[in-house]
């Protein structure tokens, strides 16, 4: 089973869509981007990013505390459909190169750009 924590945008999660409902579709659907995963998947965290500017590696950090303090920890971190939009409409500064590979250098975990395509 993979286990996925979703990050969304903090500007604009709850106003794309209201309580992420695209996205939990896409899980329980394995659609979108979590049509990748050949097993079981199992979300078990969904958050925000921490807000701009570039608050997301604090958020990820305080997330993973609390994930593996609750025997609940993820093998892969999805960055929301939202995240993406920012980044593509608004002027969201995240790099998401740079993040995958601190993410990857910091907790040996995945990051997935994208969520679903609805």
């Amino acid at each position: 089973m993979t286990r996925i924590a979703i990050v969304g945008c903090k500007r604009i999660q709850d106003q794309l869509c209201i309580a992420c409902e695209k996205c939990l579709k896409a899980v329980n659907k394995k659609e979108g981007e979590f049509a990748r995963y050949e097993d079981d998947i199992e979300l078990v965290a969904l958050g925000n990013c921490g807000d701009c500017p570039g608050l997301i590696m604090p958020k990820l950090t305080l997330m993973g505390e609390i994930a593996r303090s609750i025997d609940m920890d993820y093998d892969v971190i999805h960055l929301g459909t939202c995240i993406v939009k920012a980044k593509k409409t608004g002027q969201c500064p995240l790099d998401f190169d740079r993040i995958k590979n601190l993410v990857k250098e910091n907790w040996s975990k995945e990051v997935v750009v994208g969520t679903h395509n609805y």
